[in-house]
Order: structure tokens, then sequence, then C-alpha cells
């Protein structure tokens, strides 16, 4: 009997003994397509999948195919067939994961506490984790597709589960706030950075980003889930940038040069020689520069919501820099008011399907977080980011993940991203915020794919 995972990373065991699969990912992906579309699929479709080019792309077919069929056929179960025009997968002898869910989905049968926990275990593993292709739009498209009704799937299963509770620090989390060690990094101009550990295991370092307060952090419906779930399996290190936060406010030099310049700094104070790096928003670029300067020290890059070029390099619609330059007029002139108006404009953009106590309470945040020529400050230096130049030299596993409806940072920023960082995987969430509200079913899967990437080795396209 043969078992096929496809929630999570794609894995495939005979006779409960794990079956090497072959080291490309396109392989792997079109078995997956193979597998889970549940019908013959034309040559000519799976060479325009995975092979468009002006190379031989049934030649590349032929290899792959030569390799599945090695590995997953048996005497007497051809489960992969091929004549000239058409290629099976035949579920001969075969437990397919996915296949099993959506036939108990339609027994429509009651389950018990201790069922719903096992199905909740299995469909908190994003579908197919690993196997993202962004620069195969027709593959992509078919993922994104799948992922959709994989989410559907587990409405059906688990109608009540179906979107997470928000949840602040609540008593029984205040002991895990207390665990939060926080001391401060003196940077090579003397500035002092704030930063923080907290959480237990293997090092994760986050690139601090607009905006973050050490403290204030854990009281907020974004940062506080997300910082929360993080430190479970980690021992969580971040920092408060320059200008904000818990750092010094009254600084000369606030530049990208010195974001990145402070990451250093607070990687040497904290002492880890070796860690997997998360960038976040514009954070995401300073992890970028910091990894292209310490290529030792990176193990894996983890980018939410980021971009490599800012608004003022890489957008030259006129009607986007007159927008964004008087937003930077307004939040130098109304970012302290009482008036939370000119903050909403970001609380709006960040996070659109919030709610008005959500936006309320984000808005005081930012307000407590930053003043108002720091903020302005801040928005003039991430108009001028530009890391294209460092994509290509990034060399360690890289994860990619973005909104799909972002309205800060559109999802193409993400894709390039990702399709100019060799080898990186990328992933589209569905949700409209930039920034991930921990009640949101999106942030489930955000931890679910950081987890299965940083458990798992990358494997080669």
């Amino acid at each position: 009997m043969m078992e096929i995972e496809l929630l999570g990373g794609l894995s495939v065991r005979s006779e409960n003994a794990p079956v090497k699969l072959p080291s490309s990912r396109k392989a792997r992906a079109m078995l997956a397509v193979l597998v889970l579309s549940g019908k013959p699929q034309h040559r000519e479709r799976l060479c325009d999948m995975f092979w468009e080019g002006p190379d031989d792309p049934k030649g590349a077919l032929r290899t792959a195919l030569w390799k599945l069929r090695r590995l997953l056929n048996e005497p007497g179960a051809e489960r992969i067939t091929a004549d000239r025009e058409w290629v099976r997968f035949n579920p001969i002898s075969v437990n397919i994961d996915y296949r099993a869910l959506e036939k108990r989905a339609d027994r429509e049968e009651e389950l018990t506490g201790q069922e719903t926990a096992e199905l909740r275990t299995m469909l908190d593993q994003p579908l197919l984790t690993g196997l993202d292709l962004p620069d195969h739009p027709i593959y992509q498209a078919w993922l994104v597709s799948m992922r959709e009704q994989a989410e559907t799937l587990r409405e059906r299963l688990l109608p009540d589960l179906g979107a997470r509770t928000g949840r602040r620090l609540d008593k029984g989390s205040e002991l895990h706030l207390a665990r939060q060690k926080i001391g401060f990094a003196k940077a090579n101009d003397g500035t002092r950075i704030a930063w923080a550990r907290i959480g237990s295991g293997p090092p994760l370092l986050k690139a601090a980003n607009w905006l973050n307060h050490l403290e204030l952090d854990w009281d907020s419906d974004v940062w506080s889930p997300l910082f929360q779930e993080l430190a479970r399996d980690h021992t969580l290190i971040r920092y408060d940038e320059r200008g904000n936060g818990m750092s010094d406010w009254e600084v000369a030099d606030l530049s990208f040069d010195k974001f990145v310049t402070d990451l250093e700094c607070v990687v040497e104070q904290s002492g880890v020689e070796s860690f997997p790096l998360f960038g976040l928003s514009q954070g995401a670029a300073v992890a970028i520069e910091y990894a292209a300067r310490n290529p030792d020290r990176v193990s894996h890059l983890i980018l939410y919501g980021g971009y490599a070029a800012g608004w003022r390099v890489d957008d030259h619609s006129e009607e986007t820099r007159t927008e964004r330059e008087a937003l930077i007029a307004l939040v130098a002139s109304g970012w302290e008011r009482d008036d939370s108006s000119y903050r909403n404009l970001f609380s709006r953009a960040l996070i659109p399907s919030s709610t008005a106590e959500e936006r309320t309470a984000f808005n005081e945040f930012q307000r407590r977080t930053v003043s108002a020529a720091n903020a302005a400050r801040y928005l003039e230096i991430f108009a001028d980011i530009d890391v294209r130049h460092r994509l290509a030299s990034i060399r360690c596993p890289t994860l990619v993940m973005h909104s799909s409806g972002d309205q800060r940072v559109p999802v193409e920023k993400g894709a390039e991203l990702a399709s100019n960082i060799s080898g990186a995987e990328f992933v589209t969430l569905p949700t409209d915020n930039h920034l991930l509200l921990g009640r949101e079913r999106s942030s489930e899967l955000f931890i679910a794919h950081v987890r299965q990437f940083l458990a798992a080795d990358a494997g080669e396209l």
C-alpha cells in the first residue's frame, strides 16, 4: 500500500517506508498536479506548465516522467502511465490524505472531540508546502485555486473553527510575557537600540519594521498573536528600530544603511552565530541587505509583505508620487493630534479588513510608538529603498509570503522578490491585510508555512 500526503509538503510512503522523490521541484509539482487533478493531463499542457521555453520541454517532461514512474510504479500497480498525448495517475492501492478528507466531508458525519482535533491538525497544514513556482504562472494559478479549495474543505469539515479568534495577552499569557528579557545595544554612532529575547529553542531573528515597540507590541491585535506563536518554537530575538519604540528617538542619522548596521549590532549583542532571519514589509529589504552582507550568518530567509524597491525608485506613476508625497506632509503635520484621522490613513491601508475597534487600537499604538517627525522621516527612507541588485546574491533557502489582496504593497512586488532570488518559494495568503490580524485564518497559515519551511530542507528547482 502506498500513502501520498498533500497537506504540508508532498511526501510518499510505500509499505511505511519513505519514498525519496526527485530533487527537482518541477518534477514534484507535476506529480502533485497528476495526483490532485484526478484526471489525465495532456503532455502539451504539462510542458506549458513547467518547461515552457526555448530548450527541450518534451525531453524535460520525459526525464521527469521516467524518474516518477521508477519511484511510484510497482509490479501490478502501474500508477503513472503515459502515451503519446496523455499522462495519467492511477490511484492503485494508494491512500491520498486530501482525497480521504473530501470523502469524509461528503459523508457529513458528526465528529467526536478527538476526531475534530485530528482533522484540525491535518488541515492546519497548508496544501503542498514548498511547491510554489512563481516563474510558472499556469501552474501557480492552479496551485492558488487548489489551496482555495482546501480552505473550503476545511470550512466544511470544521465549520466552527473556520476563523481564528483573535487573542490579546490574557492572564495565562502574562507568564509568557514575563520571560521577555529586554536589553540595549549601542550602535556604532552611539544610538541605543532596544532589543528583546523571548521563548526557547533555536534562534529566530526579526528585522524591525513600521512600527514596533518591545512592550506595547504585546497589547496589539497585529503583533501579539504572531510573536507568541513564533516564540513557541524559537528563541525570538527582535528589536525596535532607531527612532521609535524603546530605542533612541532623537537620532541624527536615520537611514537605510543604519537600519542594517543596527541589525548587525543586535546580532552581535545577542551572541547568536547562525539563524533564520525574518523581514516584514520594509524590514524585508533590511533582511535582504543583511543576508547579502553576512551570508555565513543567515541560515534561512523569511520575507513577508516585502519589496525590493521603494515607490520613488520603482513606481513612475505621477499620481502615485503626488499622493505619497502629500501623505508624508500630512503625517509630519498631523500625526500627534488627538484626532486620529491622519494615523487612520495608515491603519486602513495596513489592515483594511479590521473592525473599527481594531483600527482605533492600532491608531493609538502608532501614536505612542513614534513621533510625527520620525514617522515622516521613515516614509522618506522607505520611498528610496533599493536592494534589487542584492537579490541575485542571496543563496540561503528563502520563503517569500504575501497577502493576495495587499493594498499597501501589491502582491506583484512579492512575486518579483521570489522570482529574483534563486530557489525561493513563493506563497500567497488569502487576505487583504498587509499586516496580519491574529484572528485571521491567514495568520495560522503564515505560522504553518514558517514551521514547515524551517523544519524541511529546501528542494532544488
